[in-house]
């Protein structure tokens, strides 16, 4: 795990001294070693920052070049079956004198023998790389299947042809002549769904390389971007094609894949552990990595004392059954509001998903026993865990048949009932309602719901329970028309198997996995997500619906896992999810701090954001309206990254209200 950048031009753009500022700016993400390469005639400049997982010695040092002396690369990242690919190379009479056993010389030596795209075909892992062809004079860019590890790319400015990359944007930042503009188009899609989505970024002219894909470019031309890997492809090919197995040898296949991956992403020469929630996933996965391993798994998690955000006691409770090395951490609010100064610089774009705080808190807990850690994400996505997955398809399956004047109607008088009052009344039924059918924080999930009644079709449903300011030209100065919605021909699928695709292809990249690895990296902790595995998102594609979401229980199939390692009734609960009191914290605590960056004022002087949307909304949130929580959350994310932008020493902070 690293961090890269690098240069692509002429003249004085290009040097050793820039790019060394470049990668200095995120030397967190590689802490234990520091490299540049430059070759002045081609003009391209490599920089490298290195977090020393496999070969920890000098022999894994980068900017490498490979056996030949015809590529040159700086990669970031871990290729996890690099043992097998070394095989296969001596197999099919590649000889090669290994100078040390790291993935990044294994994989230079199959880009010469195989090439780059055959050998990121065979390459299993997370990885974002530049790699420099001395004989076509060729730069390439590329980035893992699903898009776990970080790749920014673009021009330094209008006028000039300098090309940059990077793992962050505060490495573009670095380079002399890039000027960073805002894209409004960009900001519109973050208020809408707390991230920028791929391939935007928040600044013109820069994009984040797709996930599967991989960029070619020469110096002075443009770049052509094509997919080595389809992950739309897999979903339809495997809905298409489900494998024939009954229950039982169906778990049995999914338990023996997902052995397999974990195994191989427990390859490590330094510490290793996992982040343990007590959820199905995160589970899952310590489940199967104490069975295959020799001593117990250091785990780790994260408490609350705010009632209905702590999941730690059921992580106890998991960790205790299954005999791992475990360690929790209690926090206050006030500690982990001590996080929020730290979000702008640690996720360096703007992000608004608020469980981007208790992420960065567990990976800090495991940063002190631990270099290396595996999570269960990806779960939902491949399994079908999200409780909107049924509610939105049970909903449209209802509206459907509804005129829309009545559904109009029915939405105004649910959304006269207070959230408060929906969640209480939850609370007083739950003797009387079965475990497995309770539904947490439900007044929350009925205002969100009556968003959906006046929609045509189940895409529009889902977008509605993805979006947060579902018209961004309410609230975005300078926005061109309301953005079109998604297809659900885009993807070739339909139904809940579209949605799970659409979140696979766009909300695991964008929000989860950006989440976990700005989190992580901020404290130079590598992350590994097993469930990512390609041979495991196969499978799961392959295993038909009611494997995965079978008679409301979502996940099925993965539960019939870990249920052989850990008895039902320590995970089954109902979903709560890695969250903060926000709400809470915004209208006492944090007000003032939220305030400050909210004055109607500052608002209508930077020209961003419309001061009546906004205000409106923060009425809202303090008379206990919880729709306007994350919409808040998003402009607070904004301005207090744009203010860190412009004027770090100045940067706002949380100010808390005296106790």
């Amino acid at each position: 795990m690293c961090g890269i950048a690098g240069i692509l031009g002429r003249g004085d753009a290009v040097s050793l001294q820039i790019v060394g500022a470049m990668t200095r700016a995120i030397a967190y993400r590689g802490p234990d070693d520091e490299g540049v390469w430059l070759d002045r005639e081609a003009g391209i400049s490599f920089g490298h920052r290195r977090l020393a997982i496999i070969d920890v010695s000098a022999a894994g040092h980068q900017p490498m070049q490979s056996p030949s002396g015809r590529y040159v690369i700086t990669f970031n990242g871990e290729i996890y079956n690099y043992e097998a690919l070394r095989s296969d190379l001596a197999t099919a009479g590649h000889n090669v004198e290994w100078r040390g056993h790291s993935d990044t010389e294994v994989l230079l030596a199959g880009f010469e023998f195989w090439g780059v795209k055959a050998t990121l075909q065979r390459a299993f892992g997370m990885f974002a790389f530049a790699l420099w062809d001395k004989q076509e004079r060729t730069l390439t860019l590329a980035r893992d299947r699903l898009g776990e590890k970080p790749l920014y790319y673009g021009r330094a400015n209008d006028r000039s042809g300098t090309f940059l990359f990077a793992s962050e944007l505060k490495s573009l930042r670095q380079h002399p002549e890039f000027e960073p503009e805002i894209d409004r188009e960009a900001l519109g899609q973050f208020v809408r769904y707390l991230d920028v989505p791929a391939p935007a970024s928040i600044y013109r002219r820069v994009s984040k390389l797709l996930p599967g894909a991989m960029l070619t470019v020469r110096e002075g031309a443009e770049p052509v971007v094509e997919p080595y890997w389809s992950g739309a492809e897999v979903a339809r090919r495997g809905v298409a094609s489900p494998l024939e197995l009954g229950p039982r040898e169906a778990t049995d296949l999914l338990e023996q894949t997902l052995e397999r991956a974990v195994g191989r992403q427990m390859v490590s020469d330094v510490p290793l552990g996992a982040f343990l929630s007590g959820g199905v996933d995160s589970s899952t996965v310590v489940a199967v990595m104490q069975k295959i391993s020799a001593r117990p798994v250091k785990t780790f998690t994260i408490g609350f004392h705010e009632e209905g955000y702590n999941e730690a006691e059921h992580a106890k409770a998991v960790a205790q059954h299954l005999g791992t090395d475990h360690t929790e951490l209690y926090l206050t609010g006030e500690q982990a509001m001590d996080v929020i100064p730290s979000l702008p610089a640690m996720y360096d774009e703007p992000f608004a998903d608020p469980s981007q705080i208790p992420t960065h808190l567990v990976a800090t807990l495991a940063r002190r026993d631990v270099t290396v850690s595996l999570s269960g994400d990806g779960g939902d996505e491949l399994f079908g865990g999200y409780e909107r997955y049924r509610l939105a398809s049970g909903m449209w399956d209802r509206m459907a048949a509804v005129p829309m004047p009545l559904r109009i109607g029915a939405g105004r008088i649910l959304s006269r009932v207070p959230a408060s009052a929906w969640t209480r009344l939850a609370g007083a039924a739950e003797p009387f309602v079965p475990r497995s059918a309770r539904v947490s924080r439900l007044g929350d999930k009925v205002h969100k719901g009556v968003r959906m009644l006046s929609s045509t079709s189940l895409e529009r449903v889902y977008e509605h329970l993805l979006t947060q300011w579902d018209d961004p030209t309410e609230v975005v100065v300078g926005l061109g028309a309301k953005p079109s919605q998604p297809k659900a021909d885009d993807i070739g699928l339909a139904g809940v198997e579209w949605m799970m695709a659409r979140d696979m292809l766009g909300y695991l990249p964008d929000d989860i996995l950006a989440k976990v690895d700005r989190a992580a990296m901020a404290v130079s902790l590598e992350t590994r997500v097993p469930l990512l595995d390609p041979e495991v998102v196969e499978l799961a594609w392959r295993l038909p619906l009611d494997l995965k979401i079978r008679e409301g229980t979502t996940k099925w199939i993965l539960r019939q896992v870990l249920y052989r390692h850990v008895p039902p009734a320590l995970i089954e609960r109902p979903k709560m999810g890695f969250g903060i009191p926000l709400g809470a914290w915004l209208r006492g605590p944090l007000r003032g701090w939220a305030e400050e960056l909210i004055d109607e004022r500052l608002l209508t002087a930077e020209g961003y954001f419309h001061p009546v949307a906004v205000r409106g909304a923060w009425e809202g949130l303090l008379k206990g309206d919880p729709r306007q929580e994350l919409r808040i959350w998003t402009i607070l994310m904004f301005q207090s990254w744009l203010r860190e932008q412009q004027a770090p020493a100045r940067a706002a902070e949380p100010r808390r209200a005296a106790s």
